[in-house]
């Protein structure tokens, strides 16, 4: 007779004691991979269907602990019903939080049931009595709880032997003293484990909340011939703050390079007082850790990161990762750029488009790691001057790990900075970008216009898991989108975009010129283009105008 293998000992006990099924958790995004997403101040509700096999009462708790700690701490969870659990974790801390959903046989809960039920029943309960007091006993000489609980059960036994009678022993022991000592130091049978610990990210509240202005500092002298100062900006402050903003938002200020520097409109053949784009950086000036020099010196920028903090704002930088052809990144590092066979450096292209002005950079091959490094101490460096927001410049474009591993790097050193990802993509990279850290989202909302696009939409942003993971921030137009409705609506559209944004979401933000309707497309983009639709994605195909590229 052949005999049946013996299973590993080890593995049968395990698998025999996890009796109960911790299923159905919420929130979860992506089986775990990814944290979910709240403010200092926020309750982070944590459900989950829980239940046992046979009619034996179980208990559950939510185990949590901020990143910086290493003892778990435990949050009752309370029955809702139907199997369903809850509990609520007051989030203080701008930090990263795990949790996770212990549950048990509760054996004194189960008692106390069938003790109960057989006392109303006129039943004997002698030998209950003497399970409870043996549980008591275990207590006392084993528990789980610290020597002051295991004294509290001593005094419980104490007083179960001066009970007179059956009716007074089953009162003592159901008693609230004695409920709550259980609660706290009871036993757990089967103790199971949820299979994953979960994560929350926990941003300041700004994160949830906030009004951006946008402007180009270059743009604020008030004098069409003189270039702008951040002293300028200082004084334009009172407005900003006034008009109800509380984020003041600058495109790149670097040194711009002056090979094919763009001219008006995007002109290939600029003059020679032509600024150029922003976004070509670095020069001989210095590159993505450097200032332009019209604008001013770090001086400067330290006085406007003063005043703007007086006024109540915050000064928001764009991180945009791309480099003219003088930066002086491509003499130190050619690794880091595409370079054509015939020797030249190969210009950006997303054809039929071309940016004579801009060269990208490699993330990976010879590259690796030292750009990954080089562009998170970029980050760090504007974040030592005290800046706490960035806007980063089409972040789809750039491997997602990168973002994953940057972000977090960034945060460790700063949890307050918010980063808010420019991505005008598809749903999906959108969505990923959100999931691995990026706080707040450009979104489709600029091409949506009427109540039921604005409904549906609005509905897929609060209404499914998107929620739990992607803050959307609603501009309502940019230095480079001038949506066909603004072009053609009149102040009063302006008025109700502006509504729109600021109630249908907790991020909005404008261009400056929103203020005072200014609508006119360049005249390279005076054409309106009707965008496609699709079920979820409506294309970006829209008419643009001034080029954030090339607008002053």
């Amino acid at each position: 007779m052949t005999s049946t293998p013996t299973p590993n000992d080890d593995a049968l006990r395990q698998a025999a004691s996890d009796r109960i099924a911790i299923e159905g958790v919420s929130p979860e995004i992506d089986s775990g991979r990814f944290p979910v997403k709240r403010v200092v101040g926020d309750v982070l509700a944590v459900e989950a269907d829980i239940f046992c096999d046979g009619h034996d009462k179980i208990d559950a708790v939510l185990r949590y602990r901020c990143e910086a700690e290493t003892d778990w701490h435990e949050l009752p969870m309370r029955f809702l019903g139907n199997d369903r659990w809850r509990a609520e974790l007051p989030l203080s801390a701008n930090a990263r939080y795990f949790y996770t959903i212990v549950a048990w046989r509760d054996l004194y809960a189960t008692w106390c049931d069938e003790a109960g039920k057989k006392h109303a029943a006129g039943q004997a309960i002698t030998l209950e009595l003497t399970e409870a007091r043996h549980l008591i006993e275990e207590m006392v000489t084993g528990g789980r709880g610290s020597g002051a609980d295991r004294r509290s059960f001593q005094s419980l036994l104490k007083a179960l032997g001066q009970a007179k009678g059956d009716a007074a022993k089953l009162a003592c022991l159901m008693a609230e003293p004695a409920q709550m000592l259980f609660a706290q130091a009871g036993p757990r049978a089967n103790v199971t484990g949820y299979s994953k610990v979960l994560s929350v990210w926990v941003d300041r509240k700004r994160a949830a909340f906030s009004a951006w202005y946008e402007m180009f500092p270059r743009s604020q002298s008030g004098d069409a011939r003189r270039h702008g100062t951040f002293d300028d900006v200082i004084a334009r402050l009172p407005y900003v703050r006034a008009l109800g903003f509380d984020v003041l938002y600058f495109p790149p200020i670097h040194p711009i390079g002056k090979t094919n520097r763009k001219g008006r409109n995007n002109s290939l053949t600029p003059v020679a007082d032509d600024p150029g784009s922003p976004y070509a950086i670095g020069s001989e000036e210095g590159g993505h850790d450097a200032i332009h020099p019209e604008l001013g010196t770090f001086a400067a920028f330290e006085r406007l990161i003063k005043a703007a903090k007086k006024e109540g704002l915050e000064i928001a930088l764009d991180f945009a990762i791309q480099c003219s052809p003088d930066h002086p990144w491509i003499k130190e590092h050619k690794e880091w750029f595409d370079w054509r066979p015939d020797g030249s450096i190969k210009f950006a292209e997303n054809p039929p488009k071309k940016y004579e002005d801009i060269v990208n950079v490699h993330f990976y091959g010879d590259a690796f790691p030292s750009i990954w490094l080089a562009l998170r101490d970029v980050v760090l460096f504007w974040a030592e001057k005290g800046v706490r927001i960035f806007r980063v410049d089409n972040p789809h474009t750039k491997p997602f790990p990168f973002w994953e591993w940057m972000i977090r790097e960034v945060q460790n050193r700063y949890p307050d900075v918010i980063f808010l990802a420019e991505a005008f993509t598809r749903p999906a990279p959108m969505k990923r970008l959100a999931k691995l850290g990026f706080t707040q989202s450009y979104t489709y909302f600029t091409w949506r216009n009427t109540k039921q696009e604005l409904t549906e939409y609005a509905t897929e942003l609060t209404r499914s898991d998107m929620r739990e993971y992607f803050r959307p921030n609603f501009f309502v137009n940019t230095p480079d989108i001038n949506p066909p409705y603004l072009q053609t609506s009149g102040r009063p559209g302006f008025q109700a975009r502006l509504v729109l944004a600021a109630t249908l979401a907790g991020n909005y933000g404008i261009y400056n010129g929103v203020e005072i309707c200014e609508r006119a497309p360049s005249p390279a983009r005076r054409s309106i283009s009707t965008p496609r639709n699709t079920r979820s994605w409506r294309g970006i195909g829209t008419a643009r105008t001034i080029s954030a590229r090339t607008s002053p």
